[in-house]
């Protein structure tokens, strides 16, 4: 008699079985040439979606296999709660041109946009996604083919879901082992999300944030993402811009660790992982602390900036999108860190418990340089390189104070040194004012100022 696991596994049918629901269409495609001119191809390919679906609803496990050709999809595989998807490690998905939506999702996906999020919300659990190589075919940096949003559907989506990966309203859940390539949405969006594992991502030439947590979130660990993001590699946002957020609420208990950003690219700047706290207050006048607390990342490489910021929305209006005050941190915790190039921990969030611990600068340093910046940052958006000023805004909440205290720092040296920089080195405390040649120079400036409780 088989054993409970021999007897699932030799009941489980190959996807092949289902081949008679793959259909094939014809389409064009945006790549770029050798010269990085975008050329149009014409595409004859098979679309899987109902063939993979009909597989997991028939028996709760999907094993995609290597092949040659990519698979296609049209819009996103749902997985309920038990199930699994497995791809090889070679298998490229991708996203058939136009579809606009995420590639793989949980079932019960619910919008919580309006109000804080209830207790009782019929959560997906026990889902496992391991594997493959995941593309919306974001083909360059401005070439997308129609998937410029991980939608959860392509009709009635729910709002701010954005996701290559979605999994909202979930707990118990894993990803690991895959690649996430030239993709336009999060590589992974998790959102209120609880007790999840996400390990060993790849990214390739993304265009958006690689595992992007939107509160509320808990009892998470994020371990083992590298290559490029061209922004956040991880993201973990409580208070959250609305057109990028299925809900809003506190994050906490959360491990992010080694993670390698990218370091041969002309976009490193923008390599970082961003905390975002803040307050939400729903059209209803409900207010809600979406505040960070219990947060270690460790191990970690080749970030160029951890973003800690206020930052309203400029893309639906910084005065209609905005967090109520800067936002809250709470136990942080960041060790083994190793800079290559220049970087810094931006910090403007009222914070209880800061510790830096071991980290080890590999570039020159500068006097002006410091690792730790605490207070509001101040830099102009000209939209488009406006030379209308009065089009120009500010990205930052430069009149905004923040407070610090119970910082503790040890162990930040430079290459090769045995002996720790001076504290005077290494944090900075930053005070704005206007600046009276605006809009001549810019920033503009403002009032708000860090304030450190030593």
């Amino acid at each position: 008699m088989l054993a409970p696991l021999a007897a699932l596994q030799a009941a489980e049918k190959p996807l092949s079985d289902w081949q008679h629901l793959v259909y094939t269409e014809t389409w064009t495609e945006k790549w770029p040439d050798a010269s990085g001119k975008a050329e149009t191809r014409k595409v004859t390919a098979e679309v899987w979606t109902q063939a993979m679906q009909a597989t997991l609803d028939a028996q709760g496990t999907l094993h995609i296999p290597a092949r040659a050709q990519p698979y296609y999809l049209d819009g996103p595989l749902v997985l309920k709660s038990g199930q699994k998807l497995r791809a090889d490690p070679t298998a490229e998905i991708r996203l058939k041109p136009g579809s606009n939506t995420c590639m793989v999702r949980n079932a019960n996906i619910v919008a919580f946009n309006d109000r804080p999020v209830p207790a009782k919300t019929k959560p997906d659990s026990s889902i496992i996604i391991e594997g493959g190589i995941w593309t919306t075919l974001a083909t360059t940096q401005k070439e997308w083919n129609g998937n410029l949003l991980g939608r959860s559907s392509k009709e009635n989506p729910v709002f701010g879901t954005h996701g290559v990966i979605l999994l909202q309203n979930v707990r118990r859940v894993s990803v690991k082992n895959l690649t996430v390539r030239q993709s336009r949405p999060f590589g992974l969006h998790l959102a209120n999300a609880h007790e999840f594992t996400v390990e060993n991502i790849t990214l390739e030439e993304h265009r958006r944030d690689g595992v992007h947590v939107t509160g509320p979130a808990s009892d998470g660990v994020i371990r083992g993402v590298r290559g490029n993001s061209s922004d956040d590699d991880v993201a973990l946002t409580a208070w959250a811009w609305k057109n990028n957020a299925p809900s809003f609420g506190p994050i906490e208990r959360i491990t992010v660790e080694d993670v390698t950003g990218w370091h041969e690219d002309d976009h490193e700047d923008n390599i970082a992982i961003r905390l975002l706290p803040g307050v939400k207050r729903f059209d209803d006048g409900t207010m809600l602390d979406c505040s960070i607390r219990d947060i270690t990342l460790r191990r970690i490489t080749d970030i160029r900036h951890f973003k800690i910021y206020d930052q309203p929305n400029l893309e639906r209006g910084r005065d209609t999108d905005f967090s109520i005050g800067v936002g809250t941190v709470k136990n942080l915790r960041l060790e083994d860190l190793t800079f290559n190039r220049p970087g810094q921990i931006q910090l403007h969030a009222n914070t209880d418990g800061l510790s830096i611990h071991n980290v080890r600068v590999n570039h020159p340093i500068t006097p002006d340089w410091h690792l730790l910046a605490i207070g509001p940052l101040s830099q102009t958006s000209k939209r488009g390189k406006s030379e209308d000023a009065a089009k120009w805004v500010e990205i930052f909440s430069p009149d905004l104070d923040c407070t610090v205290r119970n910082l503790t720092v040890s162990g930040v040296r430079t290459r090769d040194s045995q002996t720790d920089l001076p504290i005077e080195q290494v944090v900075k405390v930053i005070a704005q004012k206007p600046n009276p040649d605006y809009p001549k120079t810019t920033p503009k400036g403002g009032k708000g100022k860090g304030i450190w409780l030593r």
